[in-house]
Parts: C-alpha cells; structure tokens; sequence
C-alpha cells in the first residue's frame, strides 16, 4: 500500500505569483532634498554647463519632468545649490567671531573658512567657479567681501587703539579675508600643511606684516587642530 502524499499548494513555484519590492515613496520635501544632494555633487564634479538634467534625474531614479516640477529646469536647481553654500559659509564665519583678542579673532575667521573647505568641500568647488547665472545671494566676491565687512569692525578698532587710521580699515579688510580665501583655494586641493598649521601661518602673516613674522608661529586660541 503505498503511503499517501500530501501537498500544499502554496509550496508549489508554479502558483507563486512574482512578489514586486515594496519601494518607499519619498515626500515632496525629501525628493527636494535628495535632488539638491544631486546636482549639488554634479555641479561640483562637472560644473553647471558639464552636468544634465538628465544626469540629475537618472542618479536620482526619476524621470526629467520631476527635476522641472520642483526647479522649473538645471538653473533653477543650481541657483538653490549656491545660494545655500554662501549662506553657509556667511552664517560659519559671522558665528565663529565670537570676542575676545583681536589676533584670536582672525585665527577664528581663518579656522571658519578652513572648516568649511574641510566640511563642505563641493560647495566650496562650486562657489569659486564662476557662476553662469545670476544669484540672490551675488558672487563669491561679493560672498568675501561681506565676510570682510565683519572683519573690518575688528581691525577699526584695533586700528584706534593703535593711533592708526581707522578708516584704512576696510582695505586691511579686504587684504585679509582675500588673502585667507585664495589661500582656501590652494588648500582645497593640496591639503598640506595641516589646517590649524595654515590658520597659523595666514595669521602670522597677517597680524605681524613681513618685518615682523614669528619664525614658528603659535595659535593663542583655544583651537588647537
């Protein structure tokens, strides 16, 4: 006799319906942000005239009316990427100048704009390019000189205690922020010497003049690294 087989239909491939993966749908705020991640990497590989909108909804798995939907084009994308970084690196620098001595302070507008290269390296990338479409926020030499008009209430007053003319101010100013800034530049790329061995030296340079350089500068902060 032979012994009965049972069987369960629901073991059976053949009438196993394919079983499609569930894939989360992403709000319009978390699409927003996952598309300026993006375009924010792109532009900082390729620049604006390098990268697509076809490139940007293909990495972010959409299809081009998406990227239209929510930035109206590439432009409109870009634009928000770059007002967003200058806005940062303002906010970074206009924070870090917290009081205290005057020389401190430079070490801490230098460290912020260290920080941010270190930090946010493709936004720096895309602010020193030359933008090829007008932004709410201006230029990266508008950006600087924003920077340097904090700076330049520092050194006034340093200036006045000094007996110097305060109203030379704005231009030490501007030769200062510059200066850390093309430096940045240089820095973005090489990396080398370590960042607070930069902040030393561009503050050395700075706040001695040639005549009067440390041979080995020193940080008088309490940043160290």
């Amino acid at each position: 006799m032979m012994d009965a087989v049972a069987t369960d239909s629901s073991s059976n491939p053949s009438d196993e319906k394919p079983r499609r993966a569930r894939r989360t749908r992403m709000t319009g705020a978390e699409r927003r942000q996952q598309l300026l991640e993006i375009g924010r990497t792109l532009f900082a590989a390729k620049g604006f005239e390098g990268t697509s909108v076809e490139e940007i909804a293909a990495k972010a798995g959409v299809s081009k009316p998406v990227v239209y939907e929510h930035f109206g084009g590439k432009e409109g994308l870009y634009a928000v990427v770059v007002d967003r970084e200058m806005r940062r690196l303002l906010d970074m620098v206009t924070g870090s100048l917290t009081a205290g001595h005057p020389r401190e302070l430079c070490e801490q507008a230098a460290f912020a704009l260290l920080d941010y290269i270190e930090e946010y390296t493709d936004g720096f990338r895309i602010l020193v390019r030359d933008s090829p479409i007008p932004q709410s926020t201006g230029s990266f030499a508008s950006l600087i000189s924003d920077i340097a008009t904090q700076v330049e209430d520092i050194l006034g007053r340093e200036f006045k205690s000094r007996g110097f003319d305060p109203k030379l101010a704005p231009l030490y100013a501007q030769a200062l922020v510059g200066m850390v800034a093309l430096t940045g530049q240089w820095w973005l790329d090489v990396r080398r010497p370590k960042k607070a061995e930069v902040a030393a030296h561009l503050v050395n340079l700075a706040w001695h003049g040639l005549d009067g350089l440390e041979q080995k500068p020193r940080l008088i902060g309490h940043r160290k690294s």
